[in-house]
């Protein structure tokens, strides 16, 4: 570890002083010395560094301490942190990760780049808007001309892609941004329940008595988001499409018309809305009513020039919501990131940063088999069921664990092959039989390329299940 903080140090210029023990540290600092920050190296098992940090406290409060500590040591980062220790980091530790941990508790600015007001544009809900590209800089161009217009725009995009967010700044930029932005995702509800959070009940139909707000209502002079507008049942669409017309709606079971003031944003799929009209899951009226505005987001592939900037933001909001030190990228894992096409755009970007914080480049080596149990989405594992651009990865990944994966997924996509011709491409029933949820096998489908025949029925419309309002 002492070579290690040399090699860091000597670029820096730091003046680094070493110790033979934590107890002779704490003698240094009783004697006058003041250093700008303490890295404790634990020796594996020695709990007595616990008291070291209660009489370093005492003395130096305002002192930012890091402990190096071993992975069986792992439970003692509770205990450390609340006595005073400002980070915990686990062995073995990369010098870029230790760099990083080191600079920022002395204060200095460790983002890799300049992340400027224009760039990221933060929403509600958490969310927030890259426009650094020629595309997303027209996306947002066209959004803030549809928030001012006030009419019911339709959202299109590739799964993950960002269609969610993209109504977030409609919204945000448009006059109701005081207002609430209500989300429900229209597909996976059995169609009393839509209809009863979509346009609420009375007290005659409600089964606890109690008539139930709509929707529709807490959205009133805000806007309202329908996720997979698709999968509402053709009654709901026509009920739905009348209060876009005239602006006032009936609960359900009552008779007292109520006028509201709302905005209808929703999302489809790009790749399934062709299909989706064929099969009349979309009532005619209904999609010409929305799509009149029609909103289209790229897919993450189309915009590769905002990886890097996207890499290092999720990887800063990540890591402060985990209460973790950002883990540094190295120019390889970046480079492959802008060869890979993400298939599952945003959702599986996150999904990676996320992992790559936890595991660092040990994750790049690792196959289906230690993130899925059985069939499970693995959101597109980087280097693992998809090479990067079928490229030598660094790691040694051509080896016997990569053959063992092979394996694994051909037999994976062979058994949702077998179901899916059991059951004439019934995806649901196909789930049911792999015993599986429908949503982990519509990705699965996605993931493999599978396609139904020609002849088979393409009725299961838009992908997807579960729902939220928020």
């Amino acid at each position: 570890m002492l070579r290690a903080v040399c090699s860091i140090g000597e670029p820096h210029d730091w003046e680094i002083e070493t110790a033979a023990s934590a107890w002779n540290a704490l003698d240094r600092l009783q004697s006058g010395g003041v250093p700008h920050l303490l890295l404790l190296d634990v020796p594996r098992g020695d709990s007595d560094i616990l008291h070291v940090l209660r009489w370093l406290r005492r003395f130096r409060s305002d002192l930012p301490i890091i402990m190096l500590s071993y992975p069986e040591d792992a439970g003692w980062r509770i205990e450390s942190m609340r006595l005073g220790a400002q980070d915990f980091l686990l062995k073995p530790i990369e010098n870029d990760q230790l760099e990083l941990a080191i600079q920022r508790h002395l204060g200095v600015s460790v983002t890799p780049m300049d992340f400027s007001t224009e760039a990221i544009e933060p929403l509600p809900g958490g969310a927030f808007f890259i426009s650094t590209s020629p595309l997303m800089r027209k996306l947002r161009a066209q959004a803030e001309l549809l928030a001012q217009a006030d009419v019911p725009v339709l959202i299109v995009g590739e799964r993950g892609s960002g269609k969610k967010t993209a109504a977030r700044l409609i919204h945000k930029l448009s006059v109701r941004a005081d207002n609430e932005l209500v989300r429900i995702n229209c597909s996976g509800i059995p169609e009393a329940v839509l209809e009863a959070e979509l346009f609420g009940t009375e007290d005659s139909v409600s089964s606890d008595s109690r008539s139930r707000l709509a929707i529709l209502e807490v959205g009133d002079k805000g806007t309202i988001l329908l996720d997979a507008i698709s999968e509402m049942p053709d009654p709901l669409q026509s009920r739905l499409l009348r209060v876009i017309q005239e602006k006032r709606f009936t609960r359900t079971g009552g008779d007292t018309p109520l006028a509201i003031d709302v905005r209808v944003l929703a999302t489809a799929t790009s790749e399934n809305i062709e299909q989706v009209q064929e099969a009349r899951k979309l009532r005619e009226d209904l999609y010409y009513r929305l799509s009149a505005f029609t909103l289209h987001v790229p897919p993450l592939r189309h915009r590769m020039e905002e990886i890097p900037l996207l890499l290092q933001h999720f990887m800063h909001k990540l890591a402060g919501q985990h209460g973790m030190t950002p883990r540094p990228y190295t120019p390889a894992v970046i480079e492959a990131c802008q060869s890979y096409e993400w298939p599952g755009n945003l959702t599986e970007f996150e999904n990676f940063v996320k992992r790559y914080l936890v595991m660092g480049e040990q994750d790049l080596r690792l196959g289906a088999e230690e993130a899925t149990n059985g069939i499970h989405p693995t959101e597109g594992h980087l280097g693992a069921d998809r090479p990067w651009n079928n490229r030598e990865i660094p790691g040694g990944l051509n080896s016997l664990k990569s053959l063992v994966r092979s394996v694994k997924l051909e037999a994976e996509r062979s058994a949702i092959a077998t179901a899916l011709e059991k059951t004439g491409w019934n995806r649901r029933a196909a789930a049911r039989l792999l015993h599986v949820s429908y949503r982990t096998l519509l990705y699965k489908i996605e993931q493999y390329q599978m396609r139904a025949p020609a002849a088979s029925s393409v009725g299961n419309g838009l992908k997807g299940s579960g729902w939220r309002a928020s």
